[in-house]
């Protein structure tokens, strides 16, 4: 009976300090140093105006299907591509004769998008990620696209290979990971060379 007492005072102790106080002060510090990230990594329509209306995240891919934007990963998720509340992926095994059928399907389909693009479609144009919700695709899979869009924005392929490079995020230091290309980011500069174009 005497262990028990602080048993149960150490038992009270630690359950205040680890669930309680440690998760409000990483809560807050996050809140302060990193507000961006601890907010969603948002992208903004416009970063001045007050509204700040929301159109994505860094973090979470979308499914843009138009001609004249960069298309992403396919996404595994149900019911909707990219639903956050579902993040997974389509769970079929490379032997599965299901995944050959969707992976062929993806490819005819970008085959016919893309005619003008060489005939071999990068992988992660046709596979979901293990989340179904990636925000970036390889420079190689956005440089496949520029034909399509180039035609379908009367835009110079050379000015869509520039701003591929300059939307290329390359971690550092280079060996924990391959380059990458932010389709939400790069296709809002799109829209922006645009809106400059006409302007």
């Amino acid at each position: 009976m005497m262990m028990l007492r602080p048993m149960i005072v150490v038992l009270l102790l630690l359950s205040v300090l680890t669930g309680i106080a440690y998760p409000l002060l990483t809560n807050a510090l996050s809140a302060l140093l990193f507000s961006a990230q601890a907010n969603g990594s948002l992208l903004y329509r416009d970063p001045q105006d007050r509204d700040r209306q929301a159109v994505g995240s860094l973090l979470i891919g979308q499914n843009f299907t138009r001609a004249d934007y960069f298309w992403g990963r396919p996404s595994a998720t149900s019911p909707t591509p990219y639903a956050t509340l579902a993040s997974a992926g389509s769970n079929l095994a490379g032997s599965n004769p299901a995944l050959d059928q969707a992976v062929a399907a993806r490819v005819n389909a970008l085959r016919a998008a893309n005619p003008q693009s060489p005939p071999r479609v990068p992988v992660e144009l046709v596979t979901a990620s293990g989340s179904g919700l990636d925000p970036q695709i390889s420079p190689m899979a956005a440089r496949w696209q520029i034909p399509r869009i180039a035609q379908a924005r009367g835009i110079p392929a050379e000015v869509l290979e520039k701003l591929i490079a300059a939307h290329t995020d390359t971690p550092f230091p280079a060996f924990i990971g391959e380059p990458g290309v932010n389709v939400l980011q790069l296709n809002r500069a799109l829209d922006a060379l645009n809106k400059d174009k006409s302007s």
